[in-house]
């Protein structure tokens, strides 16, 4: 994982572009390369974030699902800013559109989102587990997934009092979700992120 050494404020970070396309989340004002994970990193957000929407389609939901496209402003830890992309964001429609007119970023200020998934990668495995469970938690985010493929598992964690109650799910078991119970997955079926995308979410 890529760190930069030269502190970056918020604004700074927003609107830099790495030459090399390469994206990067903020870390007490230090740029932290996200990298690009795996195909199946990919994949599985993109089937996660399918999966919700087709929630929408069946349902009349009012809320969407984006991929690594929606920041998330934890509250700082230092005098830096820090910034969190996560890989997968389920958010009112409302505060979505809201965001067609300013930056994709979900201040302090502003209502959490539903939902927050992770996928974990090599270089994510203490982020993941620890520092973002602790932020998301802070900013009460109802419900954060961590799905990871190198421990064949996934991890719900549901806010309760302030603190995120930890639920993992491991292979052959469907993943509960207090949050969202029509979401029947398997671990299974998750972590192998089936190309055809189009049989809903059994």
């Amino acid at each position: 994982m890529t760190v930069t050494t030269c502190k970056f404020t918020f604004q700074e970070y927003w609107s830099y572009t790495s030459e090399t396309g390469e994206r990067y989340e903020l870390v007490d004002g230090n740029l932290v390369a996200m990298g690009s994970g795996s195909g199946l990193h990919g994949a599985i957000a993109e089937f996660l974030t399918d999966q919700f929407k087709a929630l929408v389609a069946q349902g009349g939901h009012p809320w969407t699902a984006k991929d690594r496209r929606i920041g998330i402003r934890p509250p700082r830890s230092t005098r830096w800013d820090t910034a969190r992309v996560p890989d997968v964001v389920v958010l009112p429609v409302e505060q979505w559109a809201a965001m067609r007119s300013r930056e994709a970023i979900i201040e302090l200020t502003d209502p959490p989102p539903l939902l927050v998934v992770e996928v974990v990668s090599e270089s994510t495995i203490c982020t993941d587990y620890r520092a973002k469970h602790s932020e998301y938690s802070v900013l009460e985010i109802p419900e954060y997934w961590i799905v990871d493929p190198l421990k064949q598992q996934v991890t719900v964690c549901q806010l309760q009092a302030g603190r995120y109650d930890d639920a993992t799910f491991t292979q052959g078991t469907p993943v509960r979700s207090a949050l969202f119970p029509a979401i029947t997955l398997t671990v299974n079926t998750i972590l192998t992120a089936p190309s055809d995308q189009s049989g809903g979410c059994s």
